[in-house]
């Protein structure tokens, strides 16, 4: 059976009488990439803080390593706080070796692991410069590495693409998929869906403060009705061919074609649209299934939660 690294059962948090968190739930199995979704402003942050013991909520339970979230159960954790806190005029190696030394490691252990992590991220030869002389990005590894240092059981990263160019997202995805490989548990949050659509093993979304979302990468995208891009040269109203399929709407088209986006119902697939039109004679110029996106269910979710919080 799977170990939970991390529970929240109920867990709820106010500011000034208003729940910035509310009955949330939420559990992490030792050894998933773990997506934590939703727009800013949700709640993510004020949750991995009450999960860490930072903040305490108002009413809930947590447990991290099946403990109370204490000093030793900390050590275990590697935390990339979204607000980067760094100090600016120490050089990148002493900084990576102060959070080591912070988690208890030894200074000839610490120095080791800042200079391979330095060499690992590309920064083998800033080893010795000031965070201050150094780019957003490369400050932002160095706190990445930082917070790998002392090889915690359970990483959690706040935010951890914002910041870097295309290139080094690359590089950290890459970092957190050869950590899950060792064996690590890792729990990110962000807002841009495409790092969780390539990387995750589970996704948890939240809007409002409230969970709306839990399940894998599959069972998110057939949250999204599926749909069909069709362009034709035919009079057909499709709205009246597709009528049992799907809804059908009028979409842009080059000059000379009519373009319709038919979003199916449940139980029908595009080969029923196609099917349809065949019989029906519809001469087709453009005929696309739609794969679904994570987006366009963080999009879906996120407005029905919102017109329901209204």
């Amino acid at each position: 059976m799977t170990e939970t690294i991390l529970s929240l059962k109920g867990v709820t948090k106010r500011y000034s009488g208003k729940a910035a968190v509310s009955g949330f739930d939420l559990a992490v199995k030792s050894g998933q990439i773990t997506g934590f979704l939703g727009p800013n402003g949700a709640g993510k942050t004020t949750t991995l803080r009450m999960a860490l013991g930072i903040l305490r909520p108002d009413a809930g339970k947590i447990r991290l390593f099946d403990r109370t979230p204490n000093a030793a159960t900390l050590q275990r954790v590697g935390f990339l706080p979204e607000e980067r806190g760094i100090y600016k005029k120490m050089k990148a190696e002493d900084v990576i070796i102060f959070f080591g030394r912070m988690k208890g490691m030894t200074m000839p252990a610490a120095r080791k692991a800042a200079r391979e992590g330095l060499e690992r991220f590309g920064l083998g030869g800033e080893r010795r410069k000031k965070i201050k002389e150094m780019s957003k990005g490369m400050a932002q590894k160095v706190q990445i590495i930082a917070t790998l240092a002392h090889d915690p059981e359970f990483i959690i990263l706040d935010e951890p693409f914002s910041g870097l160019d295309p290139v080094n997202q690359k590089m950290l995805e890459e970092m957190i998929r050869a950590e899950a490989d060792r064996g690590k548990t890792i729990l990110f949050s962000t807002h841009v869906m495409e790092h969780a659509e390539r990387l995750c093993d589970q996704i948890v979304l939240i809007s409002n403060g409230r969970k709306v979302f839990d399940g894998d990468v599959p069972h998110a995208l057939s949250q999204v009705p599926r749909r069909v891009i069709i362009e034709t040269a035919s009079e057909h109203d499709l709205t009246t061919v597709l009528q049992a399929i799907g809804s059908v709407a009028p979409q842009d088209a080059p000059e000379g074609l009519k373009g319709w986006l038919v979003e199916l119902r449940v139980g029908s697939d595009a080969q029923d649209v196609l099917k349809a039109c065949v019989e029906a004679g519809v001469k087709l110029a453009r005929f696309e299934p739609m794969r679904a996106h994570l987006h366009d269910v963080f999009v879906e979710l996120v407005e029905k939660s919102n017109r329901e919080a209204v």
